[in-house]
């Protein structure tokens, strides 16, 4: 028995990981080529699409909200890692580089450890309210994501009503930052929910007002017939053909969202942390991870409504066609069958088995298991590089959601670029700007938008 385990108590931390993975995986794939050669696992795959087939509109809201769950995670994590490096070059300084590579996973262990803190209820809060404050607040920002689409076919639910829907679930979240200010006993947090109050009630009549003209031109409040009607080149995008909507829409957006210059519901010098004063824990992070979910999804509206949502800035269509080129991406992965399976299973190890003995031979100093690490870690790159210039090529929906993230992750830069740039304005001047000049630009632009849709119908006859 010391003849077998000698070698293993010898292993550093890292081979005594490896190696046990590494047999388990061997044994795992050996299971499941014998099962797939018995014919149990076609047999289990042919029961689950059969159940999934029966009740396939249970199964595409389960994994729509799973997906979009998921999705505002990674998405927070992004937007605040980007705000804290965008901030610190704004200030001439690094920002984070001590957490994970160049500080990548700065936001990540900084939200672990807001997870982590102790989840304090004020004496003479009233619990319960204190408690559900920050759910509301986060799903009125989750639950907007559902109509939002990110590419053709990948959206939530396709409503006829969408921008509808979106404004009606997205004005909850001052029910959520009001029942915060109130039940937290807090004369500061009673300040800032009576301030989100007022400064969200306003600002929510121009933000529905600016896309007025949008929807006359689409001839629909469907968010997909809208991106659907600026397909083409960027000049179709209707940002140009209603640039004074885009302004207003946006600085309304800024506001909703209680972004610099409007972020009076917190303003720490006036009133702490406003609603949240009190809050602690998870339940901060609620808050917090709102704000971000809320920043991505104004701008998601913004790139939707204004800048085409998921399509690219010049139209590929003639270019393909004048070098008659055809993209076939379909590829018979089924007809392979079993000899797929087997080329993965032995040419991932070989591949990766030979890259190790690359890096193991050209870097001298290292031990064999680094170099394992190091090649495995390098092959899992390279293979997704692949993957995706692939899927990229080949897919309509792999472009489109590209070309979506890029123009959603823009506006929600000019965001955070906002916040390191312009100073917070004062509560009078919020509420007067909102009421004496953003509602009367939105009629303005609604009754121009409607009369030259009448002149140019008259003048062409449709």
């Amino acid at each position: 028995m010391s003849v077998i385990t000698r070698p293993f108590q010898r292993m550093t931390l890292a081979g005594k990981i490896l190696i046990p993975l590494l047999i388990l995986v061997a044994v795992l794939t050996v299971l499941l080529l014998v099962l797939w050669e018995v014919g149990i696992i076609p047999w289990l795959i042919g029961v689950v699409a059969d159940v999934v087939t029966s009740n396939i509109d249970i199964v595409r809201f389960l994994l729509a909200a799973t997906a979009i769950l998921l999705f505002t995670i990674p998405t927070a994590f992004v937007i605040i890692f980007m705000e804290l490096k965008a901030i610190a070059f704004l200030a001439s300084r690094i920002g984070p580089n001590r957490t994970g590579p160049w500080g990548t996973l700065a936001s990540v262990v900084a939200g672990f450890k807001v997870l982590a803190k102790e989840d304090y209820t004020p004496t003479g809060a009233d619990a319960a309210v204190f408690t559900i404050a920050p759910i509301i607040t986060y799903l009125a920002s989750v639950l907007t994501l559902l109509v939002i689409p990110f590419a053709p076919g990948l959206v939530g639910l396709d409503m006829n009503i969408g921008l509808l829907y979106f404004f009606a679930v997205s004005g909850l979240s001052v029910v959520g930052l009001m029942m915060g200010g109130w039940s937290s006993f807090n004369k500061y947090s009673l300040l800032g929910g009576l301030r989100a109050a007022a400064q969200i009630v306003s600002y929510e009549l121009p933000l529905v007002l600016a896309p007025v003209g949008v929807i006359m031109l689409a001839g629909t409040l469907s968010l997909n017939g809208i991106v659907q009607h600026q397909a083409g080149w960027f000049w179709d995008w209707y940002v140009f053909q209603q640039p004074l909507a885009f302004v207003v829409f946006f600085i309304a957006a800024t506001a909703e969202g209680n972004r610099t210059p409007f972020d009076l519901t917190e303003a720490d010098s006036e009133i702490v942390a406003g609603f949240a004063t009190e809050y602690s824990g998870m339940r901060f992070g609620f808050f917090f991870f709102a704000e971000y979910v809320g920043v991505f999804v104004l701008s998601a509206l913004t790139t939707v409504l204004f800048f085409g949502g998921w399509n690219s800035p010049i139209d590929p269509r003639p270019i393909l066609d004048f070098f008659h080129v055809t993209i076939n991406p379909a590829i018979d992965l089924a007809g392979m069958g079993i000899w797929l399976l087997w080329a993965v299973v032995l040419g991932v190890p070989l591949v990766v088995f030979l890259m190790t003995l690359v890096i193991w031979t050209f870097k001298s100093g290292w031990s064999l298991i680094k170099s394992l690490v190091v090649a495995f870690a390098l092959f899992n790159v390279i293979a997704a590089a692949v993957v995706l210039i692939w899927a990229f090529v080949s897919f309509e929906v792999v472009v489109g959601l590209f070309w979506f993230l890029v123009k959603a992750f823009t506006f929600a830069f000019v965001f955070v670029w906002m916040r390191g740039t312009l100073p917070r304005v004062r509560i009078d001047q919020l509420m007067g700007f909102a009421w004496k000049w953003l509602v009367e630009i939105s009629l303005v632009n609604a009754f121009v938008t409607a009369g030259a849709i009448l002149v140019v119908q008259q003048v062409t006859g449709r």
